[in-house]
């Protein structure tokens, strides 16, 4: 596995990776209704444009098959971690969150901060992330519920 800058070329993989990741690995703690509204964010073409203008983005990557992708906003906001929905649970995303918060240690972050799922909200925590609180966020129209995490760097 090497894990590589993100490009322009790689976004169709990742938004296609980002809706079948969520539609598989989130389905045992979100609804249909909730998985739905999430999912249709891959549709919104300015905000994934954004992402790759203006955040750090670091792909994992397989046989030259992305595998994985972690975003970093304004040096210290994790906005999305991604992996794979055929390579779950093979150290993937705890790569590419070290490859990430070390990029945060570089620039001189003292805390890094994330709005994780409930699916991801362990891994966060086995990272060293602490939940801030619990909030509801609204998706076109369906509730879904996540958690404010900080993580603080020395």
């Amino acid at each position: 596995m090497i894990i590589r800058k993100g490009a322009l070329n790689d976004l169709a993989e990742m938004r296609t990776l980002f809706t079948d990741t969520i539609t598989t690995v989130c389905k045992n703690d979100y609804d249909n209704d909730q998985i739905n509204a999430w999912k249709s964010g891959a549709e919104n073409e300015a905000r994934w444009l954004m992402v790759m203008e203006n955040q750090k983005v670091y792909i994992a990557e397989i046989n030259d098959k992305i595998v994985g992708f972690c975003t970093l906003d304004q040096g210290n906001y994790i906005d999305l971690l991604f992996v794979h929905k055929d390579f779950q649970h093979r150290g993937i995303a705890g790569k590419l969150y070290t490859f990430t918060e070390q990029e945060a240690r570089n620039q001189n972050q003292k805390r890094l901060t994330a709005h994780a799922s409930k699916t991801a909200r362990s891994f966060f925590e086995k990272m060293g992330f602490k939940v801030i609180k619990e909030q509801t966020v609204n998706v076109k129209g369906t509730d879904l519920i996540n958690y404010q995490m900080v993580k603080k760097l020395n």
